[in-house]
């Protein structure tokens, strides 16, 4: 099934909110915006990303409700200890003033922070639901993606079929004039049939654009095969329509008759924007 590499997916309940954003990028590219204390969710996260999807650049929010806030731990057999040491410390050098909550506050190692609980299996089912919505977004723009493609393509078809059924007059055409050229050249010069007729044809065999055109029209099957495909398809069409494009090139460069040139225009404008939606296929 095609698939666009543009999308975005939204899941929420209670506990979390996750935002996914996902765009054109040539390979897989993935960044997450958590709070600090999530770090450790971030590969398992990624890997999810990755088990779903081959292209794009997925920007992924997640936001916790107050379950997540930070809670601190009082270390209190530490605190009895610091304020028995220091009632002794206060006696050996006659210190005077009071041990107070401020004194002991000063010492940071008594409180230390404790990292925040987070129910991992909710997270994890959010999460998945977000993905699930970005994947069907993705379908979704795929199958116009689809229907776009696949119309120009069969347009591509259509259009090499015309340059083929004019391909024997086009051949003919070329011999007739290289053979009046030649003996336009040759007016005063006795004239060998045999050698002109052999560099007529070699000539023309450089003219001729039959090879091309069955090149174009074995790329347009291969390129309506692949597109059929489950797979990751995006790269291989795109290099597909740059062998086509060359064929097409070599069309223009090989026949200066009317009818093909016109036609190889609107090959190449149908080729530029299968090439657009192509370079946003997973």
């Amino acid at each position: 099934m095609v698939q666009s590499m543009t999308g975005f997916g939204i899941a929420e309940d209670e506990k979390f909110r996750i935002e996914i954003r996902s765009v054109n990028h040539r390979y897989i590219d993935i960044s997450i915006k958590m709070p600090s204390s999530m770090i450790q969710f971030d590969i398992p996260l990624r890997n999810v990303i990755k088990e779903r999807f081959r292209r794009g650049k997925f920007d992924i929010a997640i936001s916790a409700s107050n379950q997540g806030a930070c809670q601190f731990y009082l270390n209190k057999e530490m605190v009895k200890n610091m304020y028995t040491a220091l009632q002794t410390l206060q006696k050996e050098l006659s210190i005077p003033g009071e041990i107070t909550m401020d004194t002991l506050a000063a010492y940071k190692e008594l409180l230390t922070e404790k990292d925040p609980e987070f129910d991992n299996d909710t997270l994890y089912e959010v999460f998945h639901m977000a993905v699930s919505d970005l994947e069907a977004m993705r379908i979704r723009e795929g199958e116009l993606i689809a229907q776009d493609v696949v119309r120009r393509v069969e347009q591509l078809r259509i259009m090499n079929n015309e340059i083929k059924a004019l391909v024997p007059g086009e051949v003919s055409r070329i011999q007739e004039k290289l053979t009046e050229r030649i003996r336009t050249l040759l007016r005063d010069e006795a004239i060998d049939s045999s050698r002109i007729l052999q560099e007529v044809a070699l000539m023309a065999e450089k003219r001729d654009i039959s090879e091309e055109v069955n090149r174009i029209e074995n790329h347009v099957k291969q390129f309506v095969s692949i597109y059929q495909s489950e797979d990751a398809i995006g790269r291989k069409l795109d290099f597909l329509l740059q062998e086509i494009h060359r064929e097409v090139n070599t069309l223009a460069y090989k026949s200066d008759d009317y009818s093909i040139s016109r036609l190889v225009v609107e090959m190449k404008t149908e080729i530029e924007k299968i090439r657009e939606q192509v370079q946003n296929i997973q």
